[in-house]
């Protein structure tokens, strides 16, 4: 094998447009294995871990390029197809149009006040996330603030400024939002309907809406907060908020809100406020002892409850006798969770772990069972890929998962990992068709366990509906093809994985 590693200073380009061209040059003929990024320090982590090493002192400004090759011919051949990827973005950029004769707005302010805006999406590195939505809050705009890595203490003063000017911050780290059917965000093509969202959590939205779709109801808006706005610091300041305007809106006529398990007296303190509102509101709150996401849209459905609908899932009765077959040789294994989605992770292990007891983390239920940072665990574990941590320089994991499935092939190859359990969230934003290389990864992990004389179950949550992008039915046969047990509802998946795990009590 031959490798080769350049650093090429202040070659910038966005790390979406640089997973491109790593895919352009890994498929170059005789190439093991490529990565070209920024030199984050993430990336110079990932590229160590990849087995490269990168021998002079880099900055985030500067772009890595390392791949590995068969052969010098090889190596050749990659440096052709990143020439000629970077070729094309270049070619991109020099082509794009401009905005006539007029200049192009240089603020978000004065985009709103030329345009007539009112509200803004904002995304854009988190250290320079505060800037950029101070200036659309004090020009009048809302703003959906994508962007991660924002401080606690940048958050409500955005907050408190967005409250001063009578406009709604959504966010940080927002992944997901629709207004007035406008999808923001990740986001699934959901019916329109009368039910409002406001969500501290992003997947566990998605979850919400595609359940309510599922189910035949439809939404009016789904307002994200930010995962931390109902924290002890954030206090529910957008939540309040969010919970007012839905109030107001006519086509609004219940509501349910979403939330990462919350501190205890900021969800009271809510919970008192949406009393003073005049329209119903449900809550859709993870945590021990409460209702799972699924449950609780079951109980906010306008139905009686003999009118609960049957989930789809894609689970054949083959499997099923396989699985009980098999479930003795699993005795001394672990339950091991990949998400991409940190509420979808965090629903599984409140679950698991009334069976489980302690499951280890890097979103950790408890401080105490916080993963290294290796991520690497002899015992039960469940790890978010769209942690902060792991999405500095890296586009998010239900863009690009990359990261994901290099875990998948480890646990194929762990004896110590009994079940698999894994979630795909469909929609808008998501990766275009996420199916086909998961379910590679699923099968490829399979076969390695099988040569060991394992059998390996998968678990699949999918987080879709029909009318996505992906198609909720296709890409659900094409992971059951590749052996895995599909459920739409995250709850369902993770019973379902520890109905296989033979150390999970009854």
């Amino acid at each position: 094998m031959t490798d080769l590693v350049e650093v090429r200073r202040g070659a910038y380009y966005d790390s979406v447009s640089l997973m491109q061209v790593s895919k352009a040059v890994r498929d170059a003929p005789g190439i093991s294995a490529a990565l070209v990024a920024m030199a984050t320090d993430l990336n110079i982590d990932l590229l160590a871990g990849m087995g490269f090493t990168v021998a002079e002192a880099v900055g985030p400004n500067d772009m890595l390029v390392a791949f590995r090759g068969e052969d010098q011919a090889a190596i050749e051949a990659g440096t052709s197809a990143l020439d000629a990827a970077l070729a094309g973005l270049k070619a991109a950029g020099a082509s794009a149009g401009g905005f006539g004769e007029a200049p192009p707005p240089r603020t978000l302010g004065t985009a709103a006040a030329r345009g007539g805006a009112n509200l803004a999406l904002i995304s854009v590195p988190g250290v320079n996330a505060f800037v950029e939505t101070m200036d659309a809050v004090t020009s009048g705009l809302s703003v959906v603030l994508f962007s991660d890595n924002v401080s606690v203490e940048q958050e409500i003063a955005l907050k408190d400024a967005a409250a001063a000017s009578d406009v709604l911050v959504m966010g940080p780290d927002c992944g997901t939002a629709v207004v007035a059917g406008v999808a923001l965000g990740f986001a699934n093509l959901v019916r329109a309907g009368s039910v409002g969202l406001v969500a501290a959590s992003g997947t566990g939205a998605q979850q919400v809406m595609c359940l309510l779709d599922i189910a035949g109801v439809g939404m009016s808006h789904c307002l994200g907060v930010g995962g931390r706005d109902l924290s002890s610091a954030v206090g529910g300041r957008s939540t309040r908020q969010a919970l007012a305007a839905l109030a107001a809106d006519p086509s609004t006529e219940s509501i349910i809100v979403v939330s990462k398990p919350p501190a205890a007296e900021v969800l009271a303190a809510i919970q008192a406020y949406a009393g003073t509102l005049g329209k119903p509101v449900h809550w859709a709150i993870l945590g021990a002892g409460r209702p799972d996401l699924t449950a609780a849209v079951e109980a906010a459905l306008p139905t009686s409850a003999d009118d609960i609908p049957v989930w789809p899932q894609w689970i054949s009765e083959s499997q099923i006798e396989a699985a009980i077959d098999t479930k003795a040789k699993r005795s001394n294994g672990f339950l091991r969770g990949l998400f991409c989605g940190g509420t979808l992770a965090d629903e599984a292990m409140i679950i698991a772990s009334e069976r489980l007891g302690p499951i280890r983390s890097n979103i950790p239920l408890s401080p105490e069972l916080a993963l290294g940072p290796d991520l690497n665990s002899d015992s039960h574990a469940v790890i978010d890929f769209g942690d902060d941590r792991l999405t500095r320089g890296r586009p998010h994991p239900m863009i690009d998962p990359s990261l994901r499935l290099e875990r998948i092939a480890v646990e194929g190859d762990d004896p110590t990992c009994a079940v698999l359990l894994l979630d795909l969230v469909l929609g808008f934003g998501s990766h275009p068709d996420p199916a086909e290389g998961l379910a590679e990864a699923i099968a490829t992990a399979r076969r390695a366990a099988a040569s060991d004389g394992r059998e390996l179950p998968v678990v699949v949550s999918l987080i879709g509906v029909e009318n996505d992008p992906q198609g909720l039915t296709s890409c659900a046969k094409t992971l059951q093809a590749s052996g895995a047990s599909v459920f739409v509802s995250n709850a369902r998946a993770t019973r379902h994985a520890l109905s296989l795990l033979a150390s999970a009590s009854a």
